[in-house]
This record gives C-alpha cells, sequence and structure tokens, in this order.
C-alpha cells in the first residue's frame, strides 16, 4: 500500500511539473496584411508571462529583407509585439517590472539585440520605432533553425532553476536571450 502511495505520489509531482510549464496560444485575429496574430501565454519560475505578436509569412522572400540588418525591427507584423509579466524579469542588465513592454530586434549575422521598450498606448503601432520609448539592449545570440519556419515565431524555452530564454526564430533564423524571473 505504501509502495502504491509513493507511485501515485510521483506520478501526480510529475504530472504537476509537466503543466507548470506548459505554453498555451490563442489565435487573435488577421492584421491588416493578412498575418495571423497570437497571444502565447506561460508560467516561468512562478511568472505569469504572455506574448502578443503578428505572424508574418516569409513567402520565399529573402530573409535580410524582412529582418534588416542594422535596423530595428518591430519583430512581427502590424501592432507591436508585447510581452506582459506580473513578475520582475531580467534580460541582461535591463531588468523590468510588472507590467506590458514591446519588444523589438536589431538583427545582424552573428549576434542580434533585443531591444525593449515602454508601451505608450494599448494598440501601439510597430513601426516607425519610437527611440524615446526605449528602456534598454542586450545581446541575442544567433543559430540556425532546424527546419525552415515559414511564420515569425517566439517561444520561451524554460531552463529549470536559471530562468529561461526567449525564442525568436523565422526562416533559418533562430535568435535567443537568456532571462531570470524576480
Amino acid at each position: 500500500m505504501r509502495r502504491l502511495l509513493s507511485t501515485i505520489a510521483v506520478g501526480l509531482f510529475v504530472a504537476s511539473s509537466v503543466f507548470v510549464h506548459a505554453q498555451k496560444t490563442t489565435e487573435l485575429k488577421t492584421g491588416g496584411g493578412g498575418s495571423p496574430h497570437v497571444r502565447t501565454e506561460w508560467t516561468i519560475d512562478g511568472a505569469a508571462i504572455s506574448i502578443e505578436y503578428g505572424r508574418p509569412f516569409l513567402k520565399g522572400r529573402p530573409e535580410a529583407q524582412m529582418m534588416p540588418p542594422g535596423r530595428e525591427w518591430r519583430t512581427g507584423a502590424d501592432v507591436a509585439t508585447i510581452i506582459t509579466t506580473d513578475k520582475p524579469l531580467k534580460f541582461g542588465a535591463i531588468s523590468l517590472a510588472p507590467g506590458s513592454y514591446t519588444i523589438n530586434t536589431v538583427p545582424g549575422e552573428k549576434e542580434w539585440q533585443l531591444v525593449l521598450g515602454r508601451l505608450s498606448k494599448p494598440g501601439q503601432w510597430g513601426i516607425p520605432y519610437q527611440k524615446d520609448l526605449e528602456i534598454g539592449r542586450t545581446p541575442m545570440k544567433v543559430g540556425k533553425t532546424k527546419a525552415s519556419v515559414e511564420n515569425v515565431t517566439i517561444s520561451i524555452d524554460d531552463t529549470p532553476g536559471s530562468g529561461a530564454v526567449l525564442r525568436i526564430e523565422w526562416g533559418t533564423t533562430s535568435a535567443t536571450a537568456p532571462f531570470t524571473v524576480g
């Protein structure tokens, strides 16, 4: 009987661990340019984090044309890409209090910059880039995806005990930035 209860307890613990870090994606609408928009939610180290963004299609266009090297990119389509958190987050030297912020990037061949900014209003348009709202920048590592990604995809990879990694993928490019909660 004790062994059975132990087995059940371990099973429940494992099952709950899987759901704690589950990802939930909700389709929101299609933007004016035809790009689908989504909100993806995660729970990472006790923080409820969501990202809302437009997912443009590559449609065979050159990646460098769509993600211009050395220039601020809205990292999505239509309205600004928004990250919302109910706990403090730290991306490199950038500290974010609970709230909503914009995500932009500066693509590069060997390194990208993650650019986090203040949200001036709900529905804030993603272009032109608003330098006066910038909070800070932190480096992102650049790599290649296993297979080409047709729509912009933003995800968070949990790294238990050491925070998580923000991942942005499009075409054959993958850019990542680690962050911590608290």
